[in-house]
Parts: C-alpha cells; sequence; structure tokens
C-alpha cells in the first residue's frame, strides 16, 4: 500500500490521550504540536482511561467541556473523545494530522491491544486521518522524563510526515526513559512479546468483601533483536507501524485449504 505523506504547514492538528486533558504528558505534545501550526485543538478524557483499549460508551450519553479556547475534556475514553473531536468540535475542517500522547509510560509488545494511547491513535486513522501515538517509557524512579520526548519528538514527526505511511496504519513511538543526550539513535522496530501473565492483587475491603486489583502487566522476556522492548532497553527511540488488519495470512490460507 502507498505511503501517504502528511503536509505539516497549514495542517490543523488534534492532540488528544489516554491520561485525561490535564496530563503533563499532553501539555508537553501540545507545546510539540505548535512548533509545527498555530491551529492545534486538545479534545481529550476527563479522567484517566489506561488501559480502556479500543473500547466506545454506547449505555449513556457523553458530556463534551470546553476547558478554554480549543481545549475540551469528555466524560468517556479515547476513542470517544476523537469521535467527538472529528464529528463535533472540528466537523467544520477534519484535522490533518492526530496525535496520541503523550503516554505516562511505555506501550511496548502488547500493549497495543490495552492501549487508550494507541487507540485513540487507531481511531483517527479509521476516520481517514494519519495518527501518531507517543509514549514515554518511566524509569523505576517513577519520574518521567518529559524533555526527552520534547526535544527528540518534533524533528522525528517531521521526518515520518515526510515520509508518510500507509492508510491503515498508524505509527508507535516509544521513547526510552534516559535524559535527552543519553539517546543513541531511532530505530524502526516490530512489536515485542512481553506479557506472559497479569499480576492479580487480592484484598478485602473495609467491609469485609474481597476484592481483586489488577496489578503490573509486565512479565518481561528476553528482548527480541529488532524490536520495540530490545530498542527502548538501548536506550534507542522505537518507531512501531501498527496495523489495523490483525488477520493472520498464512492461517487464512491453510483454512481455506482445509475448509475447501
Amino acid at each position: 500500500m502507498t505511503d501517504r505523506p502528511v503536509a505539516l504547514d497549514g495542517a490543523r492538528i488534534l492532540v488528544t490521550n489516554d491520561d485525561g486533558y490535564a496530563a503533563p504528558g499532553i501539555a508537553v505534545l501540545t507545546r510539540i504540536a505548535r512548533t509545527f501550526t498555530d491551529d492545534v485543538w486538545v479534545v481529550a478524557p476527563e479522567t484517566n482511561q489506561s488501559g480502556t483499549g479500543h473500547s466506545l460508551t454506547l449505555l449513556r450519553p457523553l458530556r463534551l467541556r470546553q476547558v478554554e479556547e480549543r481545549r475540551f475534556a469528555v466524560d468517556g475514553t479515547p476513542t470517544d473523545s476523537v469521535l467527538l473531536a472529528v464529528n463535533e468540535v472540528l466537523k467544520d475542517r477534519h484535522p490533518t494530522l492526530v496525535l496520541s500522547g503523550i503516554n505516562n509510560g511505555y506501550n511496548l509488545g502488547e500493549d497495543v491491544r490495552y492501549s487508550g494511547t494507541i487507540s485513540a491513535a487507531m481511531e483517527g486513522m479509521m476516520l481517514g486521518i494519519p495518527s501518531i501515538a507517543l509514549s514515554q517509557y518511566v524509569p523505576p524512579d517513577g519520574q518521567a522524563p518529559w524533555e526527552t520526548a520534547e526535544t527528540h519528538a518534533p524533528d522525528l514527526i517531521r521526518r515520518l510526515c515526510a515520509a508518510g505511511w500507509p492508510e491503515d496504519t498508524v505509527i508507535s513511538v516509544n521513547f526510552p526513559a534516559c535524559a535527552p543526550q543519553a539517546v543513541t539513535g531511532v530505530r524502526a522496530t516490530a512489536q515485542g512479546r512481553q506479557k506472559i501473565g497479569d499480576e492479580i492483587v487480592r484484598g478485602t475491603d473495609p467491609r469485609g468483601r474481597p476484592y481483586f486489583w489488577v496489578g503490573a502487566m509486565l512479565k518481561t522476556r528476553d528482548a527480541e533483536p529488532g524490536s520495540d522492548m530490545a530498542a527502548v532497553r538501548d536506550n534507542v527511540i522505537s518507531v512501531t507501524p501498527v496495523a489495523l488488519d490483525a488477520t493472520d495470512r498464512a492461517a487464512l490460507a491453510r483454512l481455506k485449504g482445509a475448509l475447501g
């Protein structure tokens, strides 16, 4: 499929995320977007929606709240936010580009199935808008080095938009957990494999009722060469094309033979 370059001159950029409209990462991404154009709009969830994946709110109405000029909060999921942005807030002129993030934490390997950050970009892509998801790996001390993404993202976004990518694909960018000057490069990567089980925390609430809390999802395997996980381990910025079509073509061919 032909790659689609994205013209940033005169672009209209939609900024969204899954951490919520007031999260520090979306403030960083908004500043980055404004280095390309003055026509930047923020439409993001009212509260943290991490791990909601590509979910839609169907069984209740959604509320859209204007926080300030060109900045809106949605009491729903990242997918809801992109839908309302494109079909309501920006219905007069759709965005040229969707930037989702910057997520407070990585989105590597199987995280693409859970990530609201990537799902928001997927929704933009499904609406015909080139979309990039950006995530910042956070070191064990819990302090996200936002300056790493802020330093390196502008040039990387320009390069990606100049090169283009297929219309049924989103770009997932992960910045390593290091200072900007410690970044050793940019690498095109494949989705790695890391998840082999969830941590479930069991407890009892003040009324004596048991509860279960899904904890850390990372059960690390050795990072495969060429994977997104291997890149960030090496202090390299990982750039992974994530396609909408999840069909296993080899299995499809075998099934056609088996089923006639």
